[in-house]
């Protein structure tokens, strides 16, 4: 006979959050991560023009496009389908941010997002390392993309791979912030990284983003 877990590992408890999302009619609680983030550091305003990879259930997308008004826009890439309603000013795409190119997305953005996350498979050294690849191909997109001054948001799970790209970022950005948002699941592991006002390229960083 099979063991029978707990109703709590069947089906993921609805708290505040999950409960808020449902009455406001978000596609999910993590709207409220990209939110805190937001507000924080005034992330998001009218008129910019917003890159959100790994856009999926399209959360983030619908917030960034609110924040940014018909003014902006906001272009979302995930490999999954983006099943909402959107205003004309945002777009979700199906695509592989690997093979994402600076002439597809038609200029420079002025924040990037990146709320990509792996297929997990319990391991956590090796999921915290396909973590890793992913937060280390938005900033390698940031580099092409991200006009100078712009924001980078990445998601990733917490492992050593956060001391060298905390360092690389300190390079690229004038600021670097770390934050575990309140609507973050209590057994996650995931943190976010913000980078603030993108320095100028450099000759050696033109061109387009590494494979």
């Amino acid at each position: 006979m099979a063991r029978r877990g707990r109703s709590g590992r069947q089906q993921r408890h609805q708290d505040h959050f999950g409960r808020r999302a449902k009455s406001e009619g978000r596609p999910a609680r993590s709207v409220y991560k990209l939110e805190e983030i937001d507000q924080r550091w005034r992330l998001l305003r009218s008129g910019m023009r917003i890159l959100d990879l790994g856009c999926s259930p399209g959360s983030w997308l619908q917030y960034a496009a609110e924040r940014v008004g018909p003014k902006g826009s906001a272009i979302g890439y995930d490999l999954k389908d983006v099943n909402i309603s959107l205003p004309a000013h945002a777009e979700a795409r199906i695509g592989d941010a690997f093979e994402v190119s600076a002439d597809e997305i038609g200029g420079q953005v002025d924040v990037l997002l990146s709320d990509m996350a792996p297929a997990t498979m319990g391991h956590h050294k090796t999921d915290a390392l396909r973590s890793a690849a992913l937060a280390e191909r938005a900033l390698d997109l940031a580099v092409i993309l991200l006009r100078p001054g712009g924001g980078v948001v990445v998601k990733l799970l917490e492992g050593g791979e956060i001391v060298d790209l905390v360092k690389r970022m300190r390079v690229e950005y004038e600021k670097v912030e770390r934050i575990r948002p309140k609507a973050t699941r209590k057994e996650s592991t995931e943190i976010f990284l913000v980078g603030l006002g993108k320095n100028a390229p450099s000759e050696n960083n033109e061109g387009e983003p590494q494979e």
